[in-house]
């Protein structure tokens, strides 16, 4: 007889840890204590959880920011707009279209706006 390759069937779902948080502490505090961890939790992008995991175990806490400085979401915001521009300009030529004497002074001055913009994201990377 020979052995029976027998293969199980991956039935999907969330692969398993592998270590897994099983174990449950209470841990009791004044209700002025919870808002003030909750907040400090919030603060830090964390659960309270991992707040009180990373804090008891390191001491400290690693703040992950989510949020672009308000600075890149405007770069980012302009040089969306000027990309759409520089489409609509792209497809009005490859039609054999010519640009009208606005859409030239236009492209102008996006040029210089686009060469302005990335002397601004040079600057503010030295």
């Amino acid at each position: 007889m020979e052995p029976q390759n027998t293969q199980t069937k991956n039935k999907g779902g969330r692969p398993k840890k592998a270590i897994k948080k099983d174990q449950l502490m209470a841990v009791k505090c004044s209700l002025y204590e919870r808002r003030v961890i909750e907040a400090n939790a919030k603060s830090a992008n964390l659960s309270v959880s991992e707040y009180l995991r990373e804090i008891s175990m390191t001491g400290k806490i690693d703040r992950r920011e989510k949020a672009l400085p308000k600075e890149v979401l405007e770069l980012t915001g302009t040089l969306n707009h000027m990309a759409a521009n520089l489409n609509q300009i792209a497809r009005k030529r490859n039609g054999m279209e010519e640009l009208s004497p606005l859409e030239r002074a236009n492209l102008k001055v996006q040029s210089g706006e686009l060469k302005t913009l990335a002397s601004k994201i040079k600057s503010h990377f030295q």
